[in-house]
């Protein structure tokens, strides 16, 4: 018992960490002043706009990859986390959100597969990264 309040204590803390490393870059977001007093142009918009889309897709992909993994999902089902629900709440994170966690993601398996980081470090991992799509979800 004591131990599964002591988890609980370093998830929320880990969470409460990452949302705090995530605050900067979701105030940060300003729109850009035109330069030289010119417009941006319909097909450079349309451009930057198509990039952004993609840019968001892969970050969409990449999180959603990364939860799907057997280590994720029995992590997932461990703590009585629905991975369906995690997933499928992924798409209403914002660009930053995204941006972050799936750096953190690609980070974890780059470390993963090249053996700096232990199957529990993962674990701790992967379910930070689920409170925090959860936390901000439901905020």
């Amino acid at each position: 018992m004591q131990s599964r309040r002591t988890f609980r204590s370093l998830a929320l803390g880990l969470a409460a960490a990452a949302m705090l490393t995530l605050a900067p870059a979701l105030f940060a977001q300003q729109p850009a002043a035109p330069q030289d007093g010119h417009l941006v142009s319909p097909a450079q918009l349309q451009q930057q706009m198509e990039s952004a889309s993609a840019a968001r897709q892969e970050n969409i992909d990449t999180l959603t990859r990364f939860l799907s993994t057997p280590t994720a999902v029995r992590a997932m089902k461990s703590r009585g986390i629905d991975p369906v629900q995690v997933k499928s709440a992924i798409p209403n994170l914002s660009n930053a959100e995204l941006a972050s966690l799936s750096a953190r993601a690609e980070r974890a398996q780059q470390k993963f597969a090249a053996g700096n980081l232990s199957n529990n470090d993962l674990l701790i991992i992967i379910l930070v990264l689920v409170v925090v799509i959860l936390l901000v979800v439901i905020h």
